[in-house]
């Protein structure tokens, strides 16, 4: 059976949708993700969740951040990591996934503007959201947030980064993190099953995977700090929440993960959404299957930061 016949009716309007990350293609996938992320944000309903801009000064760089609170005083906090194959987006492309977890798991999400891949490769956007956590820890107080009940979240790349931000702090190089929230997560560069099957999936590809490693890394060899799947030790991580997708060229790195995860005493609860594509949450984010992965999300977070 092709994944074209797996695929759910309600994302089979998107069968056709490719990622393209060829140089001379970049400028014009950018710039229509941007508008269509951009005009999206702009229309979310957003009750319960007061939303703000501000920014972080790190010598002479300036990370945008934006600012999701809603949850109680003081709150609980997420740093969270946005999609786009490390390559693509800014604040707007994960709006609707921020303001989910914000309203529904009662804390203050706080999500940052990273620097783009191939002009800025490894280590840049690691380092930009290594700068957001230190910061939101650092100014707790100023920011009305609960310095001890921090976790980390992301989608797609961002999902490397929150791994990343999360062994870190484990390894006692990072604020402490109470939980990490993986959503189709990049975990590995390395071939697997699903990126061999899955070579023309909506949303995101194998080809695709090749490329955004390829730019990410500069062309270089992949230093085992840059992908969390390379971790040789996976004891003492936070507590993860890992949700992938079927028919993914991620699903097999996901699925990998949380079991070394687990076989090392992490405590991890693991989720496939059956008949769905990359992105399917954003493609349709108001369908039964996206809304209750949004559930999951904010439940998981709502018994860590507030249990």
């Amino acid at each position: 059976m092709s994944w074209l016949d797996r695929l759910d009716p309600a994302l089979r309007g998107f069968a056709e949708a490719r990622t393209d990350l060829s140089a001379d293609q970049l400028g014009a996938v950018r710039s229509s993700l941007d508008q269509r992320r951009r005009d999206a944000a702009q229309i979310l309903d957003t009750p319960g969740v007061e939303i703000a801009g501000a920014s972080v000064t790190l010598g002479r760089r300036t990370i945008g951040v934006r600012i999701y609170r809603g949850g109680p005083s003081p709150s609980p906090a997420v740093v969270y990591c946005h999609s786009g194959a490390f390559m693509l987006g800014n604040l707007d492309t994960d709006q609707i996934q921020c303001v989910e977890l914000a309203r529904r798991a009662r804390c203050t999400v706080v999500a940052m503007d990273y620097r783009l891949a191939p002009e800025y490769p490894y280590p840049a956007a690691f380092d930009d959201a290594m700068v957001a956590l230190n910061w939101l820890v650092a100014l707790a107080a100023e920011l009305d947030i609960d310095a001890g009940r921090v976790a980390v979240a992301g989608t797609s790349a961002g999902g490397a980064l929150a791994a990343l931000l999360a062994q870190r702090a484990a390894a006692g190089s990072a604020p402490a993190v109470v939980f990490q929230v993986l959503h189709q997560p990049v975990l590995d560069d390395r071939p697997t099953g699903s990126k061999d099957e899955f070579t023309d999936t909506p949303g995101f590809d194998g080809p695709a995977t090749v490329a955004m490693w390829r730019n990410y890394l500069g062309g270089r060899e992949a230093p085992a700090a840059a992908v969390p799947a390379r971790a040789t030790d996976l004891a003492g991580l936070a507590p993860a929440l890992i949700t992938c997708s079927d028919l993914d060229p991620l699903r097999d790195e996901a699925l990998d993960y949380a079991r070394r995860l687990m076989t090392a005493g992490v405590a991890t609860e693991l989720h496939v959404f059956p008949g769905t594509c990359h992105g399917f949450d954003s493609l349709v984010p108001e369908w039964e299957v996206s809304q209750q992965l949004f559930a999951l999300q904010g439940a998981a977070l709502r018994r860590a930061l507030h249990g």
